[in-house]
């Protein structure tokens, strides 16, 4: 059977063959957008898109256990979501791009 579109012309296909991300950029993109994919990594988000806080701020806040929101928070800075100032003693959380706090934002208010 000859492989026929409906819509879409060869130069149409080729087009957006040559504009689709290598497959190393695909799993990348997967793995960032994975981490809005979890209800605690999402409450974090959220909580600081608002304001920089520390864990035990976090746990407080959310009502879940340090233990908990310190992994969640390692994920998020191994995808460069994240990252800390030392504050003392105190590792203070913070995004490190505006583009997530507005991605948050954006999708809150579209519901």
């Amino acid at each position: 059977m000859q492989n026929r579109f409906l819509l879409l012309s060869e130069r149409n296909k080729q087009e957006i063959l040559s504009t689709l991300p290598e497959e190393k950029a695909i799993s990348k993109l997967a793995d960032y957008f994975q981490n809005f994919s979890d209800s605690t990594r999402i409450k974090i988000l959220t909580c600081l898109s608002m304001m920089n806080m520390c864990v035990n701020d976090l746990s407080n806040v959310l009502n879940i256990n340090q233990t908990t929101i310190s992994h969640q928070l390692k994920q998020l800075k191994d995808q460069n979501i994240v990252a800390y100032k030392r504050d003392g003693k105190i590792l203070v959380y913070y995004l490190t791009d505006q583009s997530v706090n507005d991605m948050m934002m954006y999708a809150l208010s579209s519901f």
